[in-house]
């Protein structure tokens, strides 16, 4: 029987929890199965990439803080997930040995008109290290039952409801026959309006839990009988397993833009990680069983102002059932290399190189850095 309910949650309320040790091992264990970026590798990968040495995740990060939010209160508490985040800022790199807590502070609490057995809840979340740092902030609404309910919820998927696309949309998220990625060419060009099929990856029942198990333990990731009991109906895959899937098939796409560079006698494209993402969606479960293709499509780019020698691009995400419904998506940022002549990749070099001994302290990227160009759109 959960302790807190909707009506438990005051507005204003902010509270300090966690206590989470980092290590390298974990780091490392994260990356190599959903984001096998250099820098999140090890010491000796991390060194002559973009932060010169490990850290992790903003990922890892992310399901850190989600399963330090779980232990603290919402395991107690008569949640129904969320559908959704609407910013995630990753300040300043996470590192081996951080100590992690989160400040949680609740903005906003509304009933629901359409669904008056629920309310929903504003959060934001403020992750921070051992010396009281934000390293990452994060804003999103939780989805709680409350304690005197209205009218009953439905539960489960609606196997009978018409699709929001058609499942032409399915079969058409396949790698093109011919060959020319995007994510090979390097930042300077980068065709706006250009699309990458990632991959597709079927979510199996044993997967589901035992990611749920390490970072969201909430009772509808874990087990087939409890989903039943809640508004999902059958055991669905947590939010944050979904978007560690695409990343781990995003980097999958960036090795094989490395090889086709290569083969065709191009200079490789430099990846950097990521200063953080915005409206993200959960637009529907993901299922055990259900097979999600997940694509990406560039909106804007810019020269980094804050790294010479890097430009930043944005893009929009999607992942889509094979029923052709899509069930996730975001507008995502992300650092990459541009193809200057070699004297000036070079002195741009050196200048990364001062520049993160300067500002070690520093966060990783201004906050100008996040904002897409004006005039870059939504592509989905």
């Amino acid at each position: 029987m959960p302790e807190i309910y909707f009506e438990d949650l005051v507005p204003g309320t902010v509270t300090t929890f966690g206590g989470k040790s980092v290590s390298a091992g974990e780091i490392i264990a994260f990356a190599r199965a959903y984001d096998a970026q250099p820098f999140h590798l090890g010491e000796d990968s991390a060194r002559d990439t973009f932060v010169g040495r490990l850290i992790a995740s903003g990922w890892h990060t992310i399901a850190m803080q989600m399963r330090m939010l779980c232990d603290a209160w919402l395991l107690r508490a008569a949640s129904m997930g969320s559908p959704g985040i609407d910013e995630v800022q990753w300040l300043r790199p996470v590192l081996p040995g951080d100590l992690l807590s989160v400040r949680q502070t609740i903005l906003e609490a509304k009933t629901s008109r359409s669904r008056p057995a629920m309310g929903v809840v504003q959060f934001r979340f403020e992750t921070l290290n051992g010396a009281g740092e934000v390293v990452m902030s994060q804003t999103n609404p939780i989805m709680f039952e409350r304690r005197s309910p209205g009218e009953p919820m439905a539960r489960g998927r609606n196997d009978d409801a018409r699709p929001e696309k058609p499942a032409e949309v399915f079969d058409a998220l396949r790698p093109p026959s011919h060959g020319g990625s995007q994510m090979a060419r390097g930042f300077d060009a980068l065709e706006i309006g250009a699309t990458d099929f990632l991959g597709e990856h079927t979510f199996e029942p044993e997967e589901i839990v035992a990611f749920a198990g390490q970072f969201d333990p909430q009772p509808f990731h874990l087990s087939e009988e409890e989903a039943r009991k809640s508004h999902f109906g059958r055991l669905a895959a947590s939010g944050w397993h979904t978007a560690a899937i695409w990343m781990r098939l995003l980097v999958k796409a960036r090795q094989a833009a490395l090889e086709e560079a290569h083969s065709a006698g191009r200079e490789p494209p430099r990846f950097g990680p990521s200063p953080g993402f915005k409206n993200l969606r959960w637009l529907k479960p993901v299922y055990a069983g259900d097979t999600i293709r997940f694509a990406t499509t560039l909106v804007g780019k810019r020269i980094s102002s804050s790294r010479p020698g890097w430009g930043i691009s944005f893009s929009h995400n999607t992942g889509w059932n094979q029923e052709g419904e899509k069930v996730f998506a975001f507008d995502g940022s992300g650092f990459i290399g541009r193809n200057v002549p070699a004297e000036t990749a070079g002195s741009a070099r050196q200048g990364e190189d001062l520049a993160r001994l300067a500002h070690a302290a520093e966060p990783m990227v201004a906050e100008a850095d996040s904002r897409p160009p004006a005039g870059s759109g939504e592509i989905g």
